[in-house]
């Protein structure tokens, strides 16, 4: 580590991240940011991501996390896993993803080629998932594990249902689909499918089973949520103590004498959130994004996670400053020399965002992250916010162990922490003033590691953005990453139109298709079912549930384009149990039940009654 001489400027101690210049892009809505976010958590070969808004892909960074308008790639002979809280989503070779809608109540995934298996292990009411491939939408009903594959240059999509309930929409029609079948659907503007009794498992299968068992069987599972991602890297990397204060902590295993939390690893920019920790550890994404962590009496940090509570609310980094709210005042060390300050929160500090969010969600994103904090607590500090907070006080803001210090520059580039963090001695700390006001804007480097290589081999030989898509949901919108440039990077940030996937070219009759947005955009439009003919939605199995029901008894087919859904209402946390997951031995070792003889499944019209919602087509 560098040591700062005796030139450190004293300065001021606000923890937490109560301002921050420039806002990002959704300061300018009253929408609150998701509480969820995709990681890729598992690699196997070469894994590459693109994110929002640029044109470049680069080897993937396991702990970044992934949301709306980003892409991801399993290149040749490669595998890789993504988790969407508990929820898995494997990657085969040559396979290629996009997060068309990632938020609190709705993952839409492009599939644009290759094979993924989903193992959709919690559905809450009013949740949609949606897998749209370039012929149909695929909507996950019920719990359970899905295969899709898709080949584009075919217009071939296949569907393998494990166990659980989906329904397909594409070529004007509509389908139900049971488990342990396999349908496959060709064509475009008119689909035709097959339906036959599910294969035996592939070696890409059985790998995901093996997957299941490594989540099925963690002991850490008895202590966090299985929505928190990354619940199981703990087991193999530290140990669960008992603490008199805390209860159960975690305490990582071989880090180097004198680590602390938020120190090895770089920054990045996120939007909506905006600056985001990425820990460099294999098991850094639990203990940095929820919970919190403390010095525990022994004289070593543990972490303390938040309740075992379904859904707990994903946070970009739970920290505190040093010299500022959320780097509107950043730390002068000396000589003209700019740095940036932090330490990590502690169980009984209260996190609130720099970025725009409403009293709800800072109940939220507290609440479910630590045993300590209440929601008095939360309220009283989110509605002083904005008054002095000289009073304010956090547990590590003095704590030379827990403070981490770099320059401005190692701060913006998302270079590694570790190798150029500077130390701050107890005198240094003790006298505090305000020094300065200047902002940490991202430059064009803020978006991935500086350690991240660009892939001109790993990566799509057509652009996903290209690839024609079936949407029943319409896709969200990327927020602007575009904010204004804090240094003279050279290189413009590179801002593409968006590449989720949608179009604005619609078909100029109901059973014509309009060619022009495939023209424009790569996207081909295709027909939404026909409302007024009651013969047109088809079962492709007698013994499926028309009803599509989850087993809490909701409906969870997605709305329609033009419904509004009802505001999320705040309410205590849910404790979680294993119950309320799908959790179970794995598939492929468990017996089918033996068919009946010349049994196989034929096409069903559904009741005939009104179709309330209303599918459409989009790129």
């Amino acid at each position: 580590m560098k040591k700062i001489g005796s030139a450190f400027v004293s300065l001021l101690l606000i923890a937490g991240l109560f301002a921050v210049l420039p806002k990002p892009a959704a300061a300018q809505s009253d929408v609150d940011p998701p509480g969820r976010v995709a990681r890729l958590n598992f690699i196997e070969g070469s894994v590459s991501y693109q994110v929002s808004g640029d044109t470049d892909w680069v080897q993937a960074d396991p702990n970044r996390p992934l949301t709306t308008g980003d892409n991801l790639w399993a290149d040749q002979n490669s595998r890789g896993e993504v988790h969407i809280g508990s929820t898995a989503i494997r990657l085969s070779a040559e396979t290629g993803i996009s997060f068309l809608n990632l938020d609190d109540r709705t993952a839409q995934i492009q599939l644009a080629q290759g094979t993924i298996e989903v193992h959709l292990r919690n559905l809450t009411p009013g949740d949609a998932w949606e897998i749209d491939t370039p012929n149909l939408a695929f909507t996950l009903t019920r719990t359970g594990e899905y295969r899709i594959s898709t080949d584009p240059n075919s217009n071939t999509t296949s569907i393998l249902v494990r166990e659980g309930e989906g329904s397909v929409t594409g070529g004007g029609e509509s389908w139900d689909l049971a488990p342990g079948q396999q349908y496959t659907f060709n064509g475009t503007d008119q689909l035709a499918y097959d339906a036959q009794e599910a294969p035996g498992f592939d070696d890409f299968e059985s790998w995901c089973q093996t997957r299941d068992q490594v989540e099925n069987n963690s002991p850490s599972a008895r202590y966090v949520s299985r929505d928190v991602d990354g619940y199981y890297d703990l087991d193999q990397n530290g140990s669960w103590e008992s603490d008199s204060d805390y209860g159960e902590v975690w305490v990582p295993r071989g880090v180097a004498v004198g680590w602390a939390p938020y120190h090895m690893g770089h920054w990045v920019w996120v939007a909506p959130w905006g600056w985001t920790w990425v820990d460099a550890e294999p098991w850094g994404w639990a203990p940095f994004h929820y919970g919190r962590w403390a010095y525990v009496s022994g004289g070593y940090w543990g972490w303390v996670p938040g309740p075992v509570v379904v859904r707990p609310v994903y946070a970009p980094a739970l920290v505190g400053f040093v010299g500022g709210g959320g780097f509107s005042m950043s730390v002068a060390i000396g000589g003209g020399f700019t740095g940036v300050a932090w330490f990590p929160l502690g169980p009984r500090d209260v996190f609130v965002p720099a970025y725009h969010c409403s009293e709800r969600y800072v109940q939220n994103v507290n609440v479910t992250n630590t045993r300590i904090v209440n929601v008095t607590q939360v309220t009283n500090v989110y509605n002083n916010r904005n008054v002095t907070v000289s009073n304010v006080h956090y547990t590590y803001e003095t704590n030379t162990r827990a403070i981490t210090a770099v320059s401005k520059e190692t701060f913006v580039s998302a270079r590694p922490v570790q190798s150029s963090s500077v130390h701050i001695s107890d005198e240094q700390i003790k006298s505090v003033r305000v020094v300065e006001n200047a902002p940490m804007a991202p430059t064009r480097a803020s978006y991935v590691s500086s350690t991240a290589r660009v892939t001109t081999t790993a990566r799509p030989s057509v652009p996903l953005a290209q690839r024609p898509v079936v949407a029943r949901l319409t896709p969200a919108t990327p927020v602007n990453r575009r904010v204004p440039q804090y240094t003279n990077d050279s290189k413009p940030f590179v801002e593409q139109s968006n590449h989720t996937n949608q179009t604005t070219a619609t078909p100029n009759h109901p059973n014509e298709t309009n060619t022009q947005g495939n023209q424009n955009n790569g996207f081909r439009p295709f027909t939404p079912p026909n409302q007024n003919n009651p013969n047109q939605p088809k079962n492709l199995n007698q013994n499926a549930n028309t009803n599509n029901k989850n087993t809490t008894g909701e409906d969870n087919r997605p709305p329609a384009q033009n419904e509004v859904r009802p505001a999320v209402r705040y309410s205590a946390p849910v404790k979680a149990k294993d119950e309320n997951y799908d959790v179970h031995p794995p598939l492929n070792t468990q017996k089918p039940p033996a068919p009946k003889p010349d049994e196989k499944p034929k096409p069903q019209p559904k009741p005939d009654k009104p179709h309330e919602d209303k599918p459409h087509s989009r790129g």
